[in-house]
């Protein structure tokens, strides 16, 4: 191999490498940008079943608490009715119970000797009511 075959080999790798490269650019230099918009479409979240569940027990509780505290408003308005009217009984019943006493002192009867099985009178300081029995 002659030096001079060799510089002509090596000269046309290079010419064949510039006229490739020149090529493969100049051919994207006409090209118009394209731009396409793309749409993501999704479906929209839904809820679990446990997710369901849950808020349908959370629904259910602030009912049940709803209702719970109206009925124990109810309750409170009521034991305040019941006591004026025990209370206006109560008066009425020491009233008789004066009457009574005044009576037989007028026609000197001894009042009857209280229950020895009786249980003791409880002493409760006025203004506490006393807890019904039903």
């Amino acid at each position: 191999m002659t030096p001079s075959y060799r510089v002509h080999c090596v000269a046309a790798i290079v010419v064949a490498c510039v006229v490739v490269l020149g090529l493969s650019a100049s051919t994207g230099r006409d090209r118009k940008g394209y731009e396409v918009e793309a749409q993501v479409y999704s479906v929209p979240t839904t809820q679990s079943d446990a997710a369901r569940a849950i808020s349908a027990y959370e629904r259910l509780m602030e009912r049940h608490m709803d209702m719970t505290e109206r009925n124990l408003a109810d309750l409170a308005a009521d034991l305040k009715v019941l006591t004026v009217k025990i209370d206006s009984v109560d008066a009425k019943l020491t009233q008789l119970d004066q009457r009574l006493a005044r009576i037989e002192k007028h026609l000197g009867i001894a009042p009857a000797l209280p229950d020895p099985n009786a249980p003791p009178a409880s002493k409760v300081p006025e203004g506490i009511p006393l807890p019904v029995r039903q």
